[in-house]
């Protein structure tokens, strides 16, 4: 028997802490949960699938069915000398996952430490950090399709991923809900040190003498360092996605201003990191009675108290007039706004 609760408060499942209400919620423990919605039609329209919240912005109450990721297990499905594959339900918490690789020796996920989010959001936005980004790890996911009831699966092709961003975000967004993922990992790693703070971390050792479990402790306490923890203040990490600008309009820029950091693209364009942005504009720490700008990362937006999340929004369009009007740049938001 399927449980359908209503008008359900969903503050514990945003990381904003907002309080706003579910007009109808499931839990989803197992993917039969899903079988029988499809069966009584109630996956037709204005579902939105919900795991930890750390990546949304609700700007009222929803008004349809929330489905809560609560899809539990992990197992090795293929392993030989050098690899494993390794398929995760979605329910399980991300950093709970690579805390458990990082135990087992197993390569790959490491400098992902303590991304918020549970296992089924990491591929709409195909999280990243510190020089890896999900796609280069995962081999392939399965979908419930909320048009057909049929289970899919989707290659890493599949997805075509992007700069925080796939097809669960753009042509198949609100369309599937992600029950499982598939990862290859490495049993004799090599440690991924191309992010400057981390290269610079173990300096004095060589790649081969670094561990995966040194740069995830590493990553941990550089992740620390800059990002509030959401739990202590309400936010959902990084807001804005760094934009990526041609070539002409990076030179110009840089004629103007010197010391802009950047990133070369393969396609001969440019990342501008989006907090050196904000913080050019003297917005870092600026705050608007309970919302503003963390005092130690521009990209964060933090609801400091009783912010709505209209009062959020408000706010970060704010941010994104200002860093156009003063260098002609758009920032698009990588939260997604519900």
């Amino acid at each position: 028997m399927i449980i359908i609760k209503e008008d359900f408060c969903l503050a514990p499942f945003n990381t904003f802490g907002l309080e706003v209400l579910a007009y109808e919620l499931v839990m989803i423990t197992s993917t039969e949960v899903l079988h029988e919605l499809f069966k009584e039609g109630k996956l037709k329209e204005n579902i939105l699938v919900l795991s930890k919240g750390s990546n949304i912005l609700f700007t009222g109450h929803f008004n349809g069915l929330v489905l809560l990721n609560q899809l539990w297990g992990k197992e090795v499905i293929v392993e030989n000398d050098e690899t494993i594959l390794l398929k995760v339900n979605a329910g399980e918490f991300w950093p709970s996952l690579v805390e458990y690789t990082v135990e087992n020796g197993w390569g790959g996920i490491e400098n992902m430490t303590d991304i918020p989010g549970k296992v089924g959001a990491a591929p709409i936005q195909n999280i990243g950090a510190y020089g890896t980004e999900l796609k280069d790890v995962m081999v392939s996911l399965e979908a419930f399709n909320f048009n057909t009831g049929i289970i899919e699966t989707f290659t890493n092709e599949d997805c075509k991923f992007g700069y925080r961003s796939s097809i669960f975000k753009n042509d198949h967004m609100h369309k599937y809900f992600i029950t499982s993922v598939v990862f290859k990992l490495t049993k004799n790693p090599t440690v991924n040190l191309s992010y400057k703070p981390l290269a610079e971390a173990f300096k004095h050792k060589h790649i081969s003498e670094v561990t995966i479990a040194e740069v995830s402790a590493k990553v941990a306490e550089i992740r620390a360092s800059k990002l509030p923890n959401p739990e202590k203040l309400k936010n959902a990490g990084s807001f804005f996605k760094n934009p990526v600008i041609d070539m002409a309009q990076f030179h110009n820029l840089k004629l103007k201003y010197e010391t802009i950091p950047n990133y070369p693209q393969k396609d001969s364009t440019y990342k501008i990191p989006a907090g050196w942005l904000i913080e050019q504009c003297g917005l870092k720490g600026k705050r608007d009675g309970d919302v503003g700008v963390h005092e130690k990362q521009a990209l964060v937006i933090v609801n400091y108290g009783d912010a709505t999340g209209y009062d959020i929004l408000k706010f970060a369009n704010y941010i994104k007039d200002k860093v156009f009007e003063k260098f002609k740049v758009r920032l698009e938001f990588e939260v997604n706004v519900i």
